[in-house]
């Protein structure tokens, strides 16, 4: 992608390297996915188990406003271009709601290290990024590019571009009013039904991560085999490819994101398209 001299967004917040308030505070990965673990064995809040691990020294703490860890160049670049990539769907976006008489409220993109308090709870870098209608920001720690290149066999700045992308989708569908109705929906369905639900939520962020990128396109930010780089992300991280690498085999009733054939679809519905109106993973297609 050329990305350098594009348009560095200003809604991103650093937070990368600070503590989850003082319970969280010297806890490493490896400690936060073990207090997740037992939480999810035990069913108890994850915060109240952090608070049971006791506060560090003061000279340990990073408070909420404490600083930063040490960065490196490679994640002080990576930051760059996150700011860059979103601050490019920013304009995207703007154009495309206005065209539409609309307004595109930007979201915000926090940056972490490890975990994270968001308005929808407490968030680990285990999970992946994530987008929390509550507080309309995008929760990402960079570790998540280097996971998705060596861990799933997607490398390139467009794969780590499209995940960005695919989390403004989930602003996008909350300020057209899909978010609010899916949830409406949820509520009063099975956990099978509710999960083909998310499917659609996913598949089409998938979409308007697309509509996103032919709009880059356009613009010649793209290079050759970015839309490639895309694509393989998108079917790295299909609920069937990663139930076989976890379990040994799929339940496709499970499925919360889609098919690694379902992302790869509807991401190419955007890229081809471009158009919002394409994006209908509810609807007859």
């Amino acid at each position: 992608m050329k990305w350098r001299d594009a348009r560095r967004s200003e809604n991103v917040e650093d937070r990368r390297g600070m503590s989850v308030g003082r319970a969280g505070a010297g806890i490493g990965g490896a400690g936060l996915l073990l207090i997740l673990l037992v939480s999810l064995l035990t069913g108890q809040n994850p915060l109240e188990l952090l608070q049971q691990v006791g506060p560090m020294p003061d000279s340990a703490q990073v408070g909420a406003g404490g600083p930063a860890a040490p960065s490196t160049a490679a994640s002080d670049e990576a930051a760059d271009f996150v700011r860059a990539v979103l601050g490019d769907t920013e304009d995207t976006w703007g154009r495309i709601f206005a065209a539409s008489g609309r307004r595109y409220v930007e979201p915000g993109l926090v940056l972490f290290s490890d975990a994270v308090e968001s308005a929808c709870g407490f968030g680990s870098a285990a999970v992946g990024p994530f987008y929390c209608p509550g507080d309309s920001k995008v929760y990402l720690d960079l570790s998540f590019f280097e996971e998705l290149s060596r861990r799933f066999g997607a490398p390139g700045d467009f794969a780590a571009a499209y995940v960005v992308a695919h989390e403004v989708g989930h602003h996008v569908q909350k300020l057209l009013g899909i978010e609010e109705q899916v949830n409406r929906l949820r509520r009063r369905v099975g956990e099978t039904e509710a999960n083909a639900l998310s499917v659609r939520v996913e598949l089409q962020a998938d979409c308007l991560a697309g509509v996103w990128g032919h709009h880059a396109a356009r613009k010649d930010l793209l290079e050759e085999g970015d839309v490639e780089e895309g694509l393989r992300a998108a079917a790295a991280i299909g609920d069937d490819r990663l139930q076989r690498r976890s379990r040994g085999y799929v339940a496709p009733d499970s499925f919360t994101h889609g098919s690694s054939a379902q992302r790869v679809e509807w991401l190419t519905r955007g890229l081809q398209s471009g158009d919002l109106q394409r994006c209908d993973t509810f609807g007859r297609q």
